[in-house]
């Protein structure tokens, strides 16, 4: 299957950064995280809740086709977006708005606790491989949409999420799905974060940052968070989980044991889409790029792997683009549609047509 989709796009379209800074992993990512994307017109979703069994709420957004499709069949795009993101992240909506104009369907999971202007209803929020929100979006929408094909896009922890989720043996999950993509994913948690603990490559700044936004979710919504019945029937110290330091800190006072792990690297070992892969078998694209801060080149010895024994799957390397960025084109100025976005039409595309 995948000679036929190389052959198609020539080992799909050549990555050329912006000229001036776009070599650097750093800006990129850094440009991602500030800026995001440029293009981003504006789609009107539709957006669908549903109560989990301890009472979360989840929530999903549906976005129409814009344009027409080239396809007699129905296909929505399940995409499940990075840490402490959801549909209104500009790299989302950037995809959101060409897929949609290409005649796909989109439905985009929000992580929990993430929206600002919705509150939690259950005492925890979204976590690193935490894959029921995804599996109650996509059995729900397939509810309502019996007809549909699923091609599954993760980003980052959503990259960890998707994957994951395909893997797991327990899981019944939808006969509809046809593929998936996940991007700069980290793969191994375990020894990505020992990684990101070192002052190699400022990886422990990013570090620091993602901790700051995972912690800035939990005040948000201290009040259903950190009840005194909460702390007290899991064992937390509200001071620690203010004053954390570190991911692996604030997993240490409060995920793991709100999600009953009995260390973090139970926690982690348990959220690391690598120690599912093996289950996997939908054709499945990764992509990472060689100078992404958040992602050791180590871990993509993983992906590498994968693909040498098995055929439905593609390993796509770049040298260059950073976590999520990819701006390409001009010599200051990147092209509005980034060569990531256009890469996963060409792909989801491919997919389609050598299911």
């Amino acid at each position: 299957m995948w000679n036929k989709i190389t052959r198609m796009f020539g080992i799909i379209e050549r990555y050329v950064p912006v000229r001036l800074w776009g070599c650097s992993g750093h800006l990129q990512t850094i440009v991602h995280a500030t800026v995001g994307r440029t293009y981003c017109p504006n789609v009107m979703p539709r957006r669908i809740a549903a109560r989990q069994e301890d009472g979360a709420t989840v929530t999903w957004d549906v976005y129409d086709p814009t344009g027409p499709s080239q396809f007699s069949e129905d296909y929505t795009i399940a995409v499940c977006p990075g840490i402490a993101n959801s549909s209104e992240s500009t790299y989302v909506r950037s995809l959101v708005s060409l897929t949609c104009s290409q005649g796909y369907r989109c439905v985009v999971l929000n992580h929990l606790g993430v929206l600002p202007h919705l509150k939690v209803t259950s005492p925890r929020i979204f976590r690193y491989g935490q894959t029921d929100e995804l599996h109650l979006m996509l059995t729900k929408f397939v509810e309502s949409h019996p007809d549909t094909k699923l091609l599954l896009v993760g980003f980052s922890m959503g990259g960890n999420i998707v994957t994951k989720y395909l893997g797991e043996m327990t899981r019944v999950r939808p006969d509809n799905i046809i593929g998936a993509i996940a991007i700069c994913q980290g793969y191994d948690a375990v020894a990505g974060l020992k990684y990101l603990l070192e002052w190699h490559n400022l990886a422990r700044i990013y570090l620091f940052s993602m901790t700051e936004n995972m912690r800035s979710v939990i005040i948000k919504h201290k009040e259903a968070l950190l009840t005194e019945e909460v702390k007290r029937k899991h064992n937390i110290d509200e001071r620690r989980v203010m004053s954390a330091a570190t991911l692996p800190e604030l997993d240490e006072v409060y995920t793991r044991r709100i999600y009953g792990f009995r260390s973090v690297e139970e926690l982690y070992r348990n959220d690391s889409s690598a120690n599912y892969l093996h289950n996997v078998h939908v054709p499945i694209v990764f992509i990472n790029a060689r100078d992404d801060p958040l992602v050791h080149p180590d871990m993509l010895s993983i992906p590498q792997a994968f693909v040498k024994t098995h055929k439905n799957s593609l390993y796509i390397e770049t040298e260059h683009g950073g976590h999520l960025g990819y701006y390409d084109g001009g010599y200051i100025i990147p092209r509005a549609v980034t060569w990531l976005d256009r890469t996963v039409v060409s792909l989801v595309t491919a997919l389609v047509n050598n299911q």
